[in-house]
């Protein structure tokens, strides 16, 4: 079996490609990184460095590999800062994708494709549409949302007119040992761990506490995206959920209670979102009948492994 994970450096395809290795031992792992950036993908993975707007740099990578299966996680992947560079998360979330489609279609092959779509398409809910299922009406918040119901768009599409056997996947959020800061555990976790060293005084900045969030480990997210990849019907798209919500006041009492300093927390105007969705929690009902998928770590364990993860990371420098 020959596996192409896009983006596999990153914080997602580092857990899916150890979930791959152990779970596939025979499998052929390959995965795209980007030319002259560092990244930590695991030894066993046979990188390429690509640029993925390239189209013809593309077309000959699928050529090579002719992959079997292909799990495109790279993207531009921070709501935030899609409000600052918007038009380059649009066309680097887009182009990507459909360059890798078009590929197989040249190349005459039709590998099982999951796109990452996510649930920042849902965007701003009613009270009764909660939990949200994958009917809900689209009203993304960010241009990071747009480009995200482009991919998933343009995966149906192709599966209707091409007969690709795509599989849209939407994750709701997730977190857990690896990500990098600009998403909000991270960033808190990061803060108490240089509070801790004393890189820091004891204050921790914050932007909106009142914001409630269906969390995930990324880890449960890796393991739904190869059950999706396994058991998924090409054509359908499948929430990936919890389906329990915490405040992000929560997810910020819960790491400090597990810091060993006294820490001061302080509101700072400039980590507010332009639209910040009050709530978003997920129906996953879907996932669960298709491939018996349950999450099965933990809202605290995840924190408490993010946390030591950053940690770790403080000391190295």
């Amino acid at each position: 079996m020959r596996v192409l994970i896009t983006g596999v450096g990153g914080f997602v395809g580092r857990h899916l490609s150890r979930l791959i290795l152990e779970t596939m031992p025979e499998a052929e792992l390959h995965g795209t990184v980007l030319a002259g950036i560092p990244h930590s993908a695991l030894p066993a993975v046979i990188c390429h460095e690509i640029e993925l707007r390239d189209e013809r740099a593309v077309h000959d990578l699928i050529a090579a590999v002719q992959p079997q299966q292909i799990y495109h996680l790279a993207a531009q992947a921070s709501p935030r800062r899609s409000f600052a560079i918007p038009w380059d998360t649009l066309e680097n979330n887009i182009r990507a994708q459909l360059n890798l489609i078009l590929a197989c279609l040249a190349l005459n092959i039709r590998p099982r494709l999951l796109v990452i779509s996510s649930a920042e398409i849902y965007g701003s809910v009613r009270p009764e549409q909660l939990p949200v299922n994958e009917d809900t009406p689209l009203r993304p918040g960010s241009p990071y949302g747009v480009s995200k119901i482009a991919q998933d768009m343009l995966g149906l599409q192709y599966y209707l007119s091409h007969q690709m056997p795509i599989i849209r996947a939407r994750p709701f959020n997730h977190f857990g040992p690896g990500q990098s800061e600009g998403f909000v555990a991270p960033d808190f976790a990061i803060q108490i761990a240089r509070i801790e060293a004393g890189q820091q005084e004891p204050v921790i900045r914050v932007g909106n506490l009142a914001a409630q969030r269906d969390f995930t480990d990324v880890r449960d997210v890796v393991r739904a995206y190869y059950l999706l990849m396994e058991r998924g019907i090409p054509g359908e798209a499948y929430n990936i959920a919890s389906g329990k919500i915490y405040s992000i006041q929560k997810l910020l009492d819960t790491l400090l209670g597990f810091s060993t300093r006294r820490i001061t927390v302080e509101t700072d105007p400039a980590r507010m979102l332009p639209l910040d969705i009050p709530i978003i929690q997920g129906d996953a009902a879907r996932l669960r009948e298709t491939t018996g998928w349950q999450p099965q770590i933990a809202f605290e364990d995840s924190l408490h492994d993010t946390l030591d993860d950053c940690r770790a990371r403080v000391v190295k420098g």
